[in-house]
């Protein structure tokens, strides 16, 4: 029988390093420090001037309603927001630093890259300290690397789409990111091209009180395949750290893109991320996202559907214990006709965590011939945990075919008692209740 792990509050990536930087770093946000950043990294005028705008966005812009509410004693000042480790960046795992270099190793992604991945970009605090890309996939003329790097190496690339599917003024924490944004993945796949293997990266945050904020921007040109796998760890802390991430993703005609996500925070960390793809003429985005760390997450991958029979599918799988909110679901805007998206959300709450699906389906006026589909289930395991189900349906077009299920249920009494019968211990009967219902249907 396959096992499950219910006492997932266990987080066992909670170590840190000490590490040395390569300045000496100082909380709080202001014109200083958005321009420290930008000198450190040699940016051109117009990303510099870019940042300075969106600081004044952010500074502008209003929290939206249930950012408030989840997060009211967030302090923005207490926040250090770039760090910068005081090492250069690496092609070979045994050229960082050892501390460094101990903790990839825990975390199990050299060895990853080495079995399953075709590249690697590994980001610990504000800087991008490991990356390699396998030769073969640069024969193909595919792009993989940090932003930063990107920017030097492909600027007019970066500055086509920087920006262009979200917007600083989307929302506050776009606005921040855009402001601050260091490190990150750059990936770019030439027509027709597929990317067979996946490609990674691991974000750590070391420091209390840190700050992280990368940026990715994927482009599928027309008719290629990509898939794309992140997950992120921190140390546990009395104190708060914030990560607040921006993905744009543009999917040309014919293209397919997969973005997996792995995200185990530690119960001390801000997980605010607005993630968007705009998908083109016959495209395929695909969300895997999966959520069972942090403190609160807010989170809703979208799919932006704009060209004929395009399609977005998005699977949410979210756990919260004990001191966790996990406030996660999906977006599918169809902006064009005969476009087709799927929702699948699943949620499991323990110990008083509380799991919320925030979701949105949106049919555009002439946007005919649309079909989606949304199924959230919840789970929960206790008298003293929560699930909260939020869906919002906008349908501009009398022929959309929109469905939506919801169910939220208990384990029972009497199922463990039945599967206990049978001579399982109740943590092998609880187990096998939970695998079920995290199995696809």
């Amino acid at each position: 029988m396959t096992s499950f792990d219910l006492d997932l509050s266990k987080y066992n990536l909670g170590w840190s390093d000490e590490v040395e930087y390569a300045f000496t770093p100082a909380k709080g946000l202001d014109t200083g420090v958005v321009d420290q950043i930008s000198w450190w990294k040699g940016e051109p005028n117009w990303m510099t001037k870019q940042r300075q705008r969106s600081l004044r966005l952010f500074e502008r812009k209003p929290m939206e309603p249930w950012f408030a509410v989840n997060m009211p004693d967030i302090d923005f000042q207490d926040i250090y927001y770039y760090l910068k480790p005081a090492t250069d960046q690496v092609s070979e795992w045994d050229d960082l630093p050892e501390q460094m270099k101990a903790t990839y190793e825990k975390l199990g992604i050299p060895e990853a890259e080495r079995k399953y991945l075709a590249g690697v970009t590994a980001q610990y605090e504000s800087e991008v300290v490991f990356h390699r890309n396998r030769e073969d996939l640069e024969a193909q003329g595919i792009l993989f690397c940090d932003m930063d790097t990107a920017l030097r190496e492909y600027p007019e690339l970066v500055r086509q789409y920087f920006g262009t599917i979200i917007p600083a003024a989307d929302n506050k924490f776009a606005a921040l990111n855009t402001a601050v944004w260091s490190g990150g993945s750059f990936i770019y796949v030439p027509p027709g091209v597929n990317c067979e293997m996946p490609l990674q990266a691991y974000f750590r945050i070391n420091a209390e009180n840190a700050g992280q904020f990368e940026r990715t921007l994927i482009i599928a040109d027309e008719g290629s395949q990509v898939h794309y796998i992140e997950g992120c760890s921190a140390p546990v802390y009395t104190k708060d750290s914030l990560h607040s991430a921006v993905v744009e993703i543009v999917v040309k005609p014919h293209a397919r893109v997969t973005y997996t996500t792995i995200q185990n925070w530690s119960p001390n960390v801000y997980n605010l991320v607005t993630k968007r793809a705009r998908v083109e003429e016959c495209g395929h985005m695909e969300w895997i996202d999966g959520n069972i760390g942090s403190k609160l997450t807010m989170k809703y991958p979208s799919v932006y559907l704009v060209g004929p029979k395009a399609t977005g599918e998005v699977l949410s799988v979210a756990y919260a214990g004990p001191g966790q909110h996990q406030d996660a679901g999906a977006k599918m805007v169809h902006a064009a006709p005969e476009t087709t998206s799927k929702i699948v959300s699943k949620s499991i709450s323990k110990d008083g965590g509380i799991t919320t699906y925030r979701g949105l389906v949106r049919v555009d006026e002439g946007a005919y011939g649309c079909k989606s589909h949304v199924q959230c289930d919840a789970l929960i395991l206790d008298e003293r945990s929560e699930s909260r189900t939020l869906p919002y349906m906008e349908v501009g077009e009398r022929d959309a075919q929109i469905g939506h299920e919801a169910t939220v249920s208990k384990i029972a009494d009497e199922q463990l008692f039945y599967l206990m019968s049978r001579g399982l211990s109740q943590e092998q009967a609880m187990s096998m209740v939970v695998n079920g219902f995290i199995e696809p249907s």
